[in-house]
């Protein structure tokens, strides 16, 4: 029986009761795809799906890492990254700290992807990484730098196309400089100099509270606020407003835009975001 908006609304308040997950402000098909997975793959209606996590705490926590979405991949997206490039070597090179948070990290491929580039330019021992994300399995992935083999056909494509048109000066690393490869294990794992820089922390976005007592040079938070309404959308770039210096930019999707009075506040260059009132651009 299809999912209706009935059930997913008495999912919600049943969770908002239970819990401090509030996803009223998802977007409706997305989120009333997920709950319909759910109740087929357990053979339950919405009734007995919340009398399930009424009744067992940590059946919840389940249930929110199903519906929340972890799909990444090391540079995704290259031109993005070639972009960034750019941004990072124009404006952000001379600060004697570059503080970043990287929101809805997932597995944590983003953010080493993040850091090999700071280590292709020679920042890297400027940089203060955060990378947060609501599902703690994920940020356990993240801090061990371990991920299949299988990928890794993609993984060095994305790597050679982002990083081919760095400034002649820097030095050309190889893929092996930054991740073992165990064909044999069906594995590959990042370099430990790599998995020690970033803090990963649990921190919900809809309810944005500050887990950071710093402002940021650059927020990145990609292809997550496309899975949120608009209105929910604008309260959290209102949020990354609020927590990014002067100067500062916002990265998200190639899919993901914002629009409304916030936009005024940022000025765009491709999916790149910098707050307004600033010397860039």
């Amino acid at each position: 029986m299809a999912v209706t908006q009935k059930d997913v609304d008495l999912f919600i308040d049943a969770v908002k009761q239970k819990s401090t997950y509030d996803f009223s402000n998802y977007s409706v098909k997305s989120f009333t795809r997920r709950i319909d997975k759910i109740l087929t793959d357990n053979n339950f209606d919405v009734f007995a799906l919340i009398k399930k996590i009424n009744k067992n705490d940590k059946y919840l926590e389940e249930i929110v890492k199903e519906i929340t979405v972890n799909t990444t991949e090391l540079f995704r997206d290259p031109q993005m990254w070639q972009v960034f490039t750019t941004i990072i070597e124009n404006y952000y090179k001379s600060n004697k700290k570059i503080k970043i948070w990287h929101a809805g990290c997932s597995t944590g491929q983003e953010v080493y992807s993040l850091l090999i580039l700071m280590h292709h330019l020679n920042l890297f021992d400027k940089v203060e990484v955060y990378a947060s994300d609501i599902n703690e399995d994920v940020l356990n992935v993240a801090r061990s730098g371990k991920y299949k083999y299988r990928d890794i056909s993609e993984y060095i494509e994305n790597y050679n196309t982002a990083l081919k048109d760095l400034p002649a000066k820097m030095k050309k690393l190889e893929f092996s400089d930054y991740i073992d490869v165990n064909k044999r294990r069906d594995s590959i794992k990042i370099k430990s100099f790599l998995t020690e820089k970033p803090t990963f922390l649990k921190h919900d976005l809809v309810n944005h509270k500050d887990l950071f007592e710093t402002d940021f040079d650059i927020i990145m938070c990609r292809n997550v606020l496309i899975y949120f309404n608009h209105d929910l959308q604008n309260k959290i770039f209102e949020f990354f407003h609020d927590n990014l210096k002067t100067d500062g930019s916002l990265v998200i999707g190639r899919h993901e835009g914002i629009l409304g009075a916030i936009a005024n506040k940022f000025k765009k260059k491709d999916t790149i975001y910098v707050k307004k009132q600033s010397g860039l651009y």
